[in-house]
């Protein structure tokens, strides 16, 4: 499922519009962000936004901040801001747990 159609999913289930949405949502500089911004990313109009609102949709909408990052195709900040000595070895087994866990092929090719 698309990022965006399942914020729009979530939002509904919420009974929420777009403007009572956007109004829970800060940017950086702590105001809203607005309904159009809301809809661009509904619409998926937009890549995936940024963490900090990633974050913040994931709690309006009561939704695993963790889903939220798979469906954007993202790793979550602590996971990308790791220490980059980490191991190929570690990195490759787990995306095969990862893999094993959403019952993908684990012969999958390994990025």
């Amino acid at each position: 499922m698309p990022f965006g159609r399942f914020i729009l999913e979530e939002r509904k289930k919420a009974g929420l519009s777009q403007k009572d949405l956007a109004a829970l949502i800060r940017k950086e500089d702590g105001s809203a962000i607005s309904p159009q911004y809301l809809n661009d990313i509904e619409h998926d109009r937009r890549g995936p936004p940024p963490d900090y609102i990633i974050d913040q949709l994931a709690d309006a909408l009561n939704v695993p901040r963790e889903y939220l990052y798979y469906l954007a195709g993202q790793l979550p900040a602590d996971l990308r801001e790791r220490d980059q000595s980490t191991e190929p070895e570690k990195v490759q087994e787990a995306f095969r747990a990862f893999r094993r866990a959403l019952g993908s092929n684990d012969n999958a090719v390994d990025t």
